[in-house]
């Protein structure tokens, strides 16, 4: 008996000691370019900054491990998550058409929103689509390509506010909810109602689901939910007092890293824990992840608004430039409230890299919410930009024992 518990002091042990040396390795990395970090490292917490790295190793049979780093990772610490909650979406639609595949509905049917609750609004069709009609499928495009806000509101009232939020909780995302549609003034009771939906296969309805009605609140233990020192309000004015992001989604550092890493490495959990996702079902979230704005026929895009590198801001900012050919990004990003967030998964095929990289960085200067003056272009895009230019550098440079097959990354953008 005495040696199990030495045993389990020592384990303990080298887990703390691990836990220590995860934190300070980003730190240290970041201090020793100060050309790029000096910055944000001197107020850290004014820039509300937040890292998960994890280096990838493959085994002889390419059989992935994982190895994490962090940065001032506090899942009770608030930040507003933005567009990234959409990426949950993405998933758990797909998984609620699986559960009612034997009804006929699939991701290409075509989905007719109603409404039934003030505020809310219908979706007869669809001109970004190729058939013009609405769907599952063209909604996650949409999402994936671009972030579009209303495609995310239409997976949300399909999969419905109780289910999206029992999802996480079963997904071990317990840092999480996911309240209210994006960019609407969705809030309170409103958010509560979502719309009644049909689905037609041609001229046959295949699922009809009735609106929903959630009641739960879904409280977690959160800090920081008043920030700055005013905000304007609905009508531009200016009110004194710290902004209030209670009863707004929340999606925490580390669950949107771990959704990531089961999204691209469902081998790597236990089967009772993967997605029920099928192998088009990854296909299909895999490549518009991917995918640039500037590559993609429907829905079509202006290249001035949404150019090849505009959500990729972990490698390449904000800038207009050419991406790399042998680099591709999957990720999912948000930016609202002087927040800049990304969640992604890199490869470069030429040099056989791969890694996650997860991130959040405000600047709001002026203290003062809703006002459309962020630092965005001289704090938070630079900082992404070079700390995922900083990660690259170090994976260019880091041995591994066994190169990664990653072929099963390389997708159809045609």
């Amino acid at each position: 008996m005495k040696r199990v518990l030495i045993i389990a002091f020592l384990l303990k042990s080298l887990s703390v000691m691990a836990q220590k040396t995860d934190t300070v390795f980003l730190k240290k990395l970041m201090e020793s370019k100060p050309e790029l970090f000096s910055g944000v490292l001197n107020h850290p917490d004014h820039n509300q900054i937040q890292i998960l790295y994890t280096q990838v190793n493959r085994s002889m049979k390419n059989k992935p491990t994982f190895k994490t780093y962090s940065y001032h990772v506090d899942p009770h610490h608030y930040f507003y998550p933005a567009s990234t909650v959409k990426l949950a979406a993405v998933i758990f639609a797909l998984e609620k058409i699986n559960r009612l595949k034997n009804t006929g509905l699939s991701a290409k049917s075509t989905m007719i929103t109603d409404s039934s609750y003030q505020g809310q609004t219908k979706v007869l069709k669809d001109t970004s689509a190729k058939s013009g009609m609405p769907s599952i499928e063209h909604y996650i495009k949409k999402i994936l390509l671009t972030s579009d806000n209303d495609a995310f509101n239409r997976l949300f009232e399909f999969i419905g506010r109780a289910e999206i939020n029992e999802k996480l909780k079963k997904n071990g995302l317990n840092s999480s909810r996911i309240l209210n549609r994006l960019a609407i003034g969705d809030a309170g009771e409103s958010a509560k109602h979502t719309n009644p939906v049909r689905f037609y296969n041609g001229n046959q309805l295949v699922y009809d689901q009735p609106a929903q009605y959630d009641s739960k609140e879904y409280e977690l233990q959160l800090n920081n939910l008043l920030m700055g020192k005013g905000y304007l309000d609905s009508a531009d004015r200016l009110v004194n007092k710290p902004f209030s992001l209670a009863g707004k989604n929340a999606f925490a550092i580390n669950d949107q890293h771990q959704l990531m890493q089961k999204l691209i490495f469902p081998e790597a959990f236990p089967m009772k824990e993967r997605f029920n996702l099928t192998a088009d079902d990854y296909r299909l979230i895999y490549t518009y992840m991917s995918k640039y704005p500037t590559e993609s026929d429907y829905p079509r895009y202006d290249q001035q608004e949404f150019w090849a590198t505009y959500a990729k801001m972990l490698y390449y900012g904000r800038e207009r430039i050419i991406p790399e050919p042998d680099i591709r990004i999957f990720n999912k990003y948000g930016d609202s409230y002087g927040f800049i967030i990304e969640n992604a998964y890199f490869v470069d095929f030429k040099n056989g890299i791969e890694y996650f990289l997860t991130a959040v960085v405000q600047s709001n200067e002026d203290g003062i919410f809703n006002d459309n003056k962020y630092e965005y272009d001289t704090v938070c895009f630079p900082f992404m930009r070079n700390l995922g230019r900083t990660i690259y550098d170090l994976e260019l440079k880091r041995v591994k024992k066994h190169r990664p097959d990653l072929s099963k990354f390389k997708m159809d953008y045609h």
